[in-house]
């Protein structure tokens, strides 16, 4: 297969993956028995303590499907959702903060959420995968088994469990982080990054944790495994050292299905950590969606998913044009 026509066939697959999430994303609310356009309504009757006329009421409502394009048969309303979405990442404005428009609701959010998870999910995966090449290079030997057995403890804990006793401990009995995270705003300033690091720790924290587990756990599989292999035997005969052949052999090869794993992780960072930001009261993109969906803010429950389908089938993508970079035997299929 070229090179092209590889690149070609990966597009292709993008592309129908984009169109697939985003076709469903688009169906799937206007299959629910609720209607947000009659709610809101609703919520304005009753703010009028009921004296809108016929006339008015048709009025706002014809308002409010043009404005969040819903007017119109299906068809009609598909072809404006992608003609807004795709080319003008236009997710119209929010229902519960009109008129802010969504995109601003979003990108207000993101940094917070990719500071604490791009961070966390990175350290976890690096520190995970040199703890768990070494416990399986040198799986044989009794201080192996230790790294192994954190990996153990660590995997089978429920998230909301660990952050809850991390809570606990750290800012309850030993009172080192606040219990009730506040993050000011205002000019970038030494006070104000170190105050945003300072309420980030704790969260950032209890993240490595629940990811460093399974990294451990699937790092020692695959060297163990790989170690086992024809070329690294062939490279101990040779007289290399256990350094060399620890990472030049067998982390190099293991590292392959780690890497997928972490450009998916990294895809999935753009939802937001939902557990996290709710029991950290974090002000990311987690938190936005579900105060979103408390308050039936479709729009941003819309704009949270939609980012969530771009960044997801990119990182599908990325692995597959990186991918015949890390391993030949795909480059030189």
């Amino acid at each position: 297969m070229g090179v092209l026509q590889y690149v070609a066939k990966r597009l292709g697959t993008y592309v129908a993956v984009l169109f697939i999430g985003l076709t469903v994303t688009f169906l799937l609310p206007r299959l629910l028995p609720s209607d947000p356009i009659e709610g809101y309504i609703g919520q304005v009757q009753s703010r009028a303590n009921g004296t809108l006329t016929a006339e008015a009421i048709a009025q706002l409502r014809s308002n409010l499907e043009e404005l969040y394009g819903l007017k119109g048969n299906i068809l009609t309303q598909y072809v404006h959702y992608l003609d807004r979405v795709v080319l003008h990442l236009d997710f119209g404005p929010s229902f519960t903060y009109y008129p802010t428009t969504v995109s601003s609701m979003i990108l207000t959010a993101l940094p917070w959420t990719l500071g604490l998870l791009l961070i966390s999910t990175i350290i976890a995966w690096v520190l995970g995968n040199l703890v768990g090449v070494v416990a399986g290079y040198f799986h044989t030997r009794k201080s192996a088994t230790v790294l192994e057995v954190i990996g153990i403890l660590l995997y089978p804990i429920p998230y909301y469990i660990l952050a809850v006793s991390m809570i606990l401990l750290f800012a309850y009995v030993l009172p080192i982080f606040p219990l009730s995270p506040t993050f000011p705003i205002g000019p970038i300033s030494l006070t104000l990054v170190g105050s945003i690091i300072y309420n980030s720790t704790l969260p950032a924290i209890t993240l490595v944790l629940a990811n460093f587990g399974w990294n451990i756990l699937s790092m020692k599989a695959l060297a163990v495994a790989t170690t086992e292999e024809p070329y690294v035997t062939f490279a101990r005969l040779k007289g290399t050292s256990n350094g060399t052949r620890m990472f030049r052999y067998v982390f190099r090869n293991a590292m392959l299905p780690q890497v997928t794993a972490l450009a998916l992780s990294l895809g999935t960072v753009f939802n937001g950590a939902l557990l996290t930001e709710i029991l950290f009261s974090y002000p990311g993109v987690g938190l936005l969606m579900r105060t979103a969906a408390s308050s039936g803010d479709y729009n941003v429950l819309y704009g949270a998913i939609t980012l969530s389908i771009f960044a997801v089938a990119t990182a599908g993508l990325i692995i597959d044009l990186v991918y015949p970079l890390l391993d030949p035997r795909i480059r030189n299929r």
